[in-house]
């Protein structure tokens, strides 16, 4: 009976240094290539962007979200739907089942290329209620399952390098969510319908990378001398309808291929 509460703190520190270690080991490792992180004019505020991209990049997303944001993670979507990420991916059906993986945005693609999927099934002989698509949002790609309020408050646009498609500029709202019609035409093709809430009325499914949603919170808010916790909680209140978080992007590409889907780069 003794010798239980000295085992018990052996487990609880071994535990601890799992976590912890990577993350040390990449502050090291930047702090080796060059990247001096106390030089900087803030540098608790360097130090803590370091450390919770380390956590980001190790998938520790609670040392990421509650230890330094003090934020308590997204429970429901703004659909209501309570977030259970699993039984999310059960809903993908259909024959001929596909995700697409896009951690940057580019250009048209990450929406065109569903729409050829479904498009190009159709034409030889499956209908789009027989295909499954998923779309993972990830990286820097994350813009595009956020509102338009938010993509004028923050800047998304440039933050996120995401261009309007029709000026070129760093765009001020989301390009992609309802946009006008005829707004989208391909050479040879015409006009496609490639507006996420149009891809969504043809079953294609979305979801976002949470860690990303942390990572970025926090360098906004940095940027822009405000709160972490309120900038990442505006952000999840500004989800688009429909767009399911997830808790890492890649954690998503997995769970989809797992379930008989192709994988395709957008890249």
């Amino acid at each position: 009976m003794n010798g239980k509460p000295g085992i018990f703190l052996i487990r609880l520190v071994s535990q601890i240094c799992t976590l912890i270690c990577p993350i040390i080991l990449f502050i090291i490792k930047k702090i080796n290539m060059g990247t001096t992180i106390f030089n900087q004019p803030t540098p608790r505020r360097g130090f803590m962007s370091m450390l919770a991209k380390g956590a980001a990049l190790f998938g520790i997303s609670s040392v990421g979200a509650p230890m330094l944001l003090k934020a308590e993670p997204a429970t429901l979507n703004n659909t209501g739907q309570p977030e259970d990420p699993d039984a999310w991916f059960d809903k993908i059906k259909g024959k001929h089942r596909i995700v697409f993986d896009v951690p940057h945005p580019k250009e048209l693609f990450p929406f065109a290329w569903p729409r050829v999927f479904l498009l190009t099934n159709e034409k030889t002989g499956t209908p789009a209620s027989d295909c499954g698509v998923v779309v993972v949002l990830r990286h820097t790609a994350i813009a595009y399952a956020f509102e338009s309020r938010l993509w004028d408050k923050y800047k998304f646009g440039e933050h996120f390098k995401a261009d309007d498609p029709a000026t070129k500029a760093p765009a001020t709202q989301n390009p992609f969510w309802k946009p006008q019609k005829g707004a989208y035409k391909v050479p040879g093709v015409g006009e496609v319908a490639i507006g996420i809430n149009e891809l969504q009325d043809s079953g294609v499914m979305f979801c976002v990378c949470d860690t990303a949603i942390t990572v970025n919170s926090t360098t906004i808010a940095g940027k822009m001398g405000l709160n972490a916790a309120d900038v990442r909680k505006d952000m999840m209140d500004g989800l688009l309808p429909g767009i399911q978080p997830v808790p890492s992007g890649v954690w998503a590409l997995g769970r989809a291929q797992e379930r008989r889907c192709a994988y395709c780069s957008v890249a």
